[in-house]
């Protein structure tokens, strides 16, 4: 099994748990990780830590980061540095997290690197656009 650590800043890890859970259901090996005003990334790690001891992370961990060289991003990456069973991945989305929820139910053993790369398309293929201008568009393109 892998673990799931989402470090944000704020409660965003918390809620988008909840959120996650609330389509998934409970989720047991997963975590949030919040960075709060006047932590740093010191802070983070130490936070990570605590939570990669409370998880199955016999796979390695899979930290699901807010933002792309943000203080939860940063102190992720230094601990993947020194494990090549951890990845990390910025850009959190709720199709992710539900992504990767969905992929610890399928049994080991895990890639994180291919983890890594099924959770950045999540984000990715959960991003579409909508606008009442195009409607119309889409409409012709379907005959």
């Amino acid at each position: 099994m892998f673990g799931i650590i989402v470090g944000t800043h704020g409660r965003f890890s918390e809620e988008i748990i909840k959120s996650c859970e609330m389509i998934c259901g409970p989720q047991e090996n997963v975590r949030a990780v919040t960075l709060v005003p006047g932590e740093g990334p010191d802070d983070m790690a130490k936070k990570y830590e605590a939570a990669i001891a409370e998880l199955d992370c016999a796979d390695g961990v899979l930290f699901l980061n807010d933002l792309f060289g943000g203080s939860p991003y940063n102190a992720a990456c230094r601990l993947a540095a020194s494990n090549e069973t951890y990845g990390v991945v910025a850009g959190l989305s709720l199709p992710m997290l539900i992504e990767m929820v969905s992929a610890q139910l399928t049994g080991g053993p895990y890639d994180i690197l291919a983890l890594m790369d099924r959770a950045a398309e999540a984000g990715r293929s959960g991003t579409q656009l909508f606008h009442a201008s195009r409607m119309e568009e889409e409409a012709d393109d379907d005959l």
